[in-house]
């Protein structure tokens, strides 16, 4: 088996007992180190392979620029810039297999700043005081970063610390040897959904596609999904994006925690990468289901799908604020854009005889969206219900124009 080499990052100055310590850990299970010192004021105990002032004149700065700047927010977004353009850089060049860094909050900080860098595949582990804390929002994490709780470790080694500690040093490594990376072998489809008691689209399209030559990666719309989905659409990793559940654009601009962010419905677009969207669950926005629901909200209808997610209905006007929040975002796409409208209805709870169906509300929106849709997107309308075979035609039938006319392609590389 081929040495994997860690990447450590954090306050040597500070912290140079718990970093030294998850090296050694590393170390004793037969693998590399090379280290990263963020520090500001102070200086670590012994020399790092890379140190502050590199660090900071990576991202075009100076230690001394972070000290005189008299602001610890300032001085630690430096350091962050300059540590994710460093690490990047390293990684490309071959220097290490793997990222592990080290902090509270401003070590934390940072690190979603170098896990946002680093490349979907690379193994990339955060050790936080502050893990799973309603302090990180969505948006900066990158798709594939792991969180271990630093518990009972702000100052100094102890059991307790050393348990996570060494749990991260043995899962970065393990993650090195075991993980296999994405590959470019065949065109990669994006798309959006959420589970099939909702929609269900994704059981006949995703062996369509595949016998089309594509892969497919279908992401789960609940926030971190979009999230992810989002950084890989800016990063141009999809020959095709078919973004039919948007539920996550409701979410936000309605105030729901469960958010992928402002820049939902637009990655794709920025890029130019073909895309076909429709309002896959667009009348429902999500809220924590073992929170107390918001005032807002104590006269609309509710739906708890586990305890973990209740969805709420949304009134007529709501529906038309999310139809109108479609068109400002896809009126920014500078690739082709098709957007499907199934009047049938846009999710499996919304069917004639079901819970939530609203005829009048499906009409608002559709009819809003008809209105508003920009002039660069492409309104296709279908009579179908969006879990009915008709629709997967429909969509369907668009990858195959795209396919004929050479809008798209399934060879790598192509189109």
């Amino acid at each position: 088996m081929t040495t994997k080499t860690i990447l450590i990052i954090g306050t040597y100055d500070t912290k140079d007992d718990e970093l030294n310590y998850i090296a050694d850990v590393i170390h004793s299970q037969g693998g590399n180190v090379v280290t990263m010192d963020v520090s500001v004021l102070g200086n670590p105990t012994d020399p790092t392979d890379y140190s502050k002032h590199q660090v900071a004149e990576e991202g075009g700065s100076s230690i001394r620029s972070a000290i005189d700047c008299g602001d610890e927010n300032q001085a630690m977004q430096i350091m962050g810039k300059g540590a994710a353009l460093l690490s990047c850089r390293l990684f490309n060049e071959g220097k290490f297999d793997g990222a592990l860094v080290l902090g509270g909050t401003m070590g934390t900080d940072l690190a979603l700043d170098v896990c946002s860098a680093l490349p979907i595949g690379v193994p990339k582990y955060i050790v936080s005081t502050v893990s799973f804390s309603p302090l990180i929002p969505p948006e900066r994490m990158a798709p594939d970063t792991q969180m271990i709780l630093w518990a009972g470790g702000l100052y100094g080694l102890n059991s307790i610390c050393k348990s996570s500690l060494s749990q991260a040093a043995g899962a970065v490594l393990g993650a090195t040897r075991a993980v296999e990376a994405p590959n470019r072998k065949k065109p990669l489809v994006g798309m959006t959904s959420l589970g099939k008691t909702a929609l269900k689209y994704m059981v006949t399209l995703k062996p369509a596609l595949e016998d089309r030559g594509f892969e497919v990666a279908v992401f789960h719309a609940t926030g971190m999904g979009g999230r992810a989905f989002e950084s890989l659409a800016a990063q141009g990793a999809f020959s095709l994006v078919l973004d039919l559940c948007t539920q996550e654009l409701g979410n936000h601009i309605l105030g729901s925690n469960i958010s992928a962010g402002a820049d939902r419905l637009t990655n794709a677009g920025s890029t130019g990468t073909p895309q076909i969207v429709a309002p896959g669950c667009y009348d429902l926005v999500d809220i924590v289901g073992w929170q107390e629901i918001p005032k807002k909200w104590h006269d609309h209808t509710t739906h708890a799908h586990n305890r973990l997610l209740t969805s709420i209905v949304l009134d007529h006007a709501e529906r038309s604020q999310v139809a109108r929040a479609h068109a400002t975002q896809l009126k920014q796409a500078n690739g082709p854009t098709v957007l499907i409208l199934p009047e049938g209805g846009c999710g499996e709870w919304d069917r004639p005889g079901e819970g939530l169906h609203d005829a009048v509300g499906l009409d608002v929106f559709l009819a809003t969206l008809e209105k508003e849709h920009p002039q660069n997107v492409e309104l296709v309308k279908t009579q179908a219900h969006i879990n009915d075979d008709e629709f997967a035609n429909t969509v369907l039938f668009q990858v195959d124009k795209w396919l004929t006319d050479g809008t798209i392609s399934n060879q790598v590389g192509q189109a």
